[in-house]
């Protein structure tokens, strides 16, 4: 079978542009990218790379750190410690983990009845929020089972509003909840 980049290529662009409407295949909406962000707080410092190990298995590459900027003494936290993890997947990397997103995580969801729809911010970007990390296949025997961390997953794409964005999405598999 076909990856989900060449399946796009071949099949569902010619689909979404007749869906909607447009007379120039340079207007159809694409995925630009998929940005990934997990943010731990402060955790020990094994916890923090097992959490980091986790996302870079996920994305299939190094997560870049994320920094306090400032010192809050409420929250024991110092400028220039590490609260978070982020990724970002573009061409080849950002269809094979939408494929591993749809297929094999969101069913795995207990209860899952399919994803929110006001995810969306008007500019044709989507947010979808986990709130466990390990509901991905390969992060089964991970080490990080008790510190279930959440992830927010940012769909970037070159539509032009909401509608164009979720018909975009849901031709590329996303269950979206009820209509």
């Amino acid at each position: 079978m076909a990856n989900l980049k060449e399946k796009f290529a071949k099949e569902l662009a010619p689909k979404l542009q007749e869906t909607l409407g447009l007379k120039n295949k340079m207007l159809v909406p694409r995925l630009q990218k998929v940005v990934i962000n997990m943010g731990f707080g402060i955790v020990e410092k094994d916890v923090q790379k097992t959490i980091i190990d986790d996302l870079g298995k996920l994305a299939g590459q190094k997560p870049v750190l994320c920094k306090a900027r400032k010192s809050i003494s409420n929250f024991k936290l110092r400028e220039g410690m590490v609260i978070g993890a982020k990724v970002t997947l573009r061409g080849e990397r950002m269809f094979d983990f939408m494929e591993r997103l749809v297929n094999s995580a969101l069913p795995r969801i207990r209860d899952f009845r399919g994803v929110a729809n006001r995810g969306f911010d008007g500019r044709g970007n989507y947010t979808l929020g986990l709130k466990e990390h390990t509901i991905f296949p390969e992060l089964m025997d991970s080490g990080a089972q008790g510190n279930d961390v959440g992830m927010d997953i940012t769909f970037v794409s070159t539509a032009k509003d909401n509608k164009e964005a979720r018909e975009l999405l849901t031709t590329l598999g996303m269950p979206f909840a009820g209509k």
